[in-house]
Formats: C-alpha cells, sequence, structure tokens
C-alpha cells in the first residue's frame, strides 16, 4: 500500500436465520380461541339445562316477526320461569305458582292451639310465683321461730328440742324429747310446761301464715322392742292436746286439718326405735294448691 494512501477496514455482519423475535401476535390469536371456546361450552350448557319451552322463548325472542305481547317476565325469554339451585333444570311456571302460594294452614286449629299454649304457660308460671312466695313465707317463719327462742330466756333452754325443716308436705317443726327432759309425763296425755311454752311459740308463728295445720303425736318403742296397744290412743291424745294449747293460743280451729296418733310406725331414728327422740309432737303447716278460676283447673 503506497505511502499516503487511507486505510480501509472491512466489517462483517453475522445474520441469524429461524431464531429472531416475532411479536406477541401469537397471544391475541390464543385469547381469541380460549374465548370462542368458552363461549361454545357455555352454549352447549345452556342448551342442556333450559326445557323446550324455554327454548321456544329463546327462538321466538330473535325471530323477527315475534314480538312479546306483555312486558312482564313471563313474556321474556325464558317464559317467566328461571334455571334452578345449583344450575339444575327450573321446574317451569307451575313450581313458581306452588311456591308463592303454598298450602293455607288451618286457622282455627292454629288459634285454638296458640290459646291453649298461652293458658298452660299462664297457669304454670301463676303456680311457679305461688311456690316461690310460700318458699319464702316458710323460710321467713322458721326464722322468726328460731329467734323467738333465742330472744326469750324462758325458750332459749328448749331450743335443742325442737326441729324446723321442709318436707313435700310442707314446713314442719317437731316438739321432741330428750332424755330426762321429756315435754309429757309417762303415760299421760298433758303437757308439761316445758311443752306447754314450745307450742304457745309455734302457735304464734303458725298464726303469721295461712296454711292448713296438721298434727301429729309420735311414741317410741317400749323396752320389749314390741309396740303397745295403748301407743295409738296416747299418740293420738298427746296431739290433740297440743292442738288445744295452740287454739287457745290463738290458732284458727278452721285451719287444722288433721290431728293424728302414729304410734311408734314413724320413728325419727329407726336405727334406734327406742331413743327419747322418737317421742315427739310433729306440726306441719301444709303447702296449698294455688287458687284458680273454674275454667283454669286441671
Amino acid at each position: 500500500m503506497a505511502v499516503g494512501e487511507a486505510s480501509v477496514t472491512i466489517k462483517k455482519v453475522k445474520k441469524v436465520v429461524g431464531h429472531g423475535h416475532h411479536g406477541g401476535a401469537w397471544k391475541v390469536a390464543y385469547a381469541d380461541f380460549v374465548t370462542a371456546m368458552m363461549a361454545f361450552f357455555l352454549l352447549m350448557w345452556l342448551i342442556n339445562t333450559t326445557s323446550p319451552e324455554q327454548k321456544r322463548g329463546i327462538a321466538d325472542y330473535f325471530a323477527p316477526a315475534s314480538v312479546s305481547e306483555t312486558t312482564s317476565g313471563s313474556g321474556g325469554i325464558l317464559g317467566g320461569t328461571a334455571l334452578g339451585d345449583d344450575g339444575a333444570q327450573g321446574a317451569g311456571s307451575m313450581s313458581v305458582i306452588e311456591n308463592l302460594a303454598p298450602e293455607s294452614p288451618d286457622v282455627s286449629k292454629e288459634g285454638q292451639s296458640d290459646t291453649t299454649s298461652l293458658a298452660s304457660a299462664s297457669e304454670d308460671a301463676l303456680r311457679d310465683a305461688l311456690a316461690k312466695r310460700e318458699e319464702a313465707s316458710f323460710n321467713s317463719a322458721a326464722q322468726s321461730l328460731r329467734q323467738a327462742m333465742q330472744s326469750m330466756p324462758e325458750l332459749a333452754e328448749l331450743s335443742k328440742q325442737l326441729m324446723i325443716d321442709q318436707t313435700p308436705e310442707g314446713l314442719r317443726i317437731q316438739l321432741v324429747d330428750q332424755e330426762g327432759r321429756s315435754m309429757f309425763e309417762t303415760g299421760s296425755a298433758k303437757p308439761n310446761p316445758r311443752a306447754q311454752l314450745l307450742l304457745q311459740a309455734v302457735a304464734k308463728i303458725v298464726n303469721q301464715l295461712p296454711n292448713r295445720v296438721t298434727i301429729s303425736g309420735h311414741t317410741s318403742i317400749g323396752a320389749n322392742g314390741r309396740t303397745s296397744e295403748g301407743d295409738w290412743a296416747l299418740s293420738a291424745a298427746r296431739a290433740n292436746a297440743s292442738r288445744q294449747i295452740m287454739q287457745a293460743t290463738g290458732v284458727d280451729p278452721d285451719r287444722v286439718y288433721q290431728v293424728s296418733g302414729k304410734a311408734n310406725s314413724d320413728p325419727i331414728y329407726p336405727d334406734d326405735p327406742q331413743l327419747a327422740g322418737n317421742r315427739r309432737i310433729a306440726i306441719v303447716l301444709l303447702r296449698e294448691a294455688p287458687v284458680l278460676p273454674p275454667d283454669r283447673g286441671i
């Protein structure tokens, strides 16, 4: 190469054939294909789930001569019906009518049943309220009797001979013998001064409540372990003598419901029927059934 001539540079460009970038046109085509397939399967599902009546409605909708005479749903595509739950076939217009017009209930029987239920509920509520009030009255009477025993010196020493509890029959107040401290002389039906004080204190508490009263006398088994024939008459006579003292203290005779002698048939201590505590006078304020109108009776 001659001096002063410019150098010549030759540049070769390598072309890659078959692996070039083609753009995103294929994505658009694929999306159109998927959309078309989804529309196709949706059409197949609609054809399979629609009834012949609905199909005729769809066909009439696309027919140029088909004009709906009404603006209600019955003149629309599905003829007033709808697809059922979970894509199942609808039952048609007859099902819609049945759902909208169920069988009417027997108003007379339903009203009678409601009235009976209300009456029963009212009666039960009344009984519950009266039972709670009676329970509170019994508790108050027992508390008053205990306080009277503690506040009066002549009764304080007799408190151990008084037993108060509640039974299914009512509030029971028992005047029991203790060893060496009997309320009646042996074989006698007349209460001693100690028993008279107790009976008078009980009568004052009984007067605070309107409940009826039962009085029963009890004896213990004799030393021979056998029931004496005279125990029945003796226990009844002691119960009757207790009634007389209570009535003299102010208890209304009409409130005395029963006076009985039970001898030794109902001991407090069945394991030791000869024990002095089995000899007693039991006074029970009876639980009273609530007074209801005649139409509420059972």
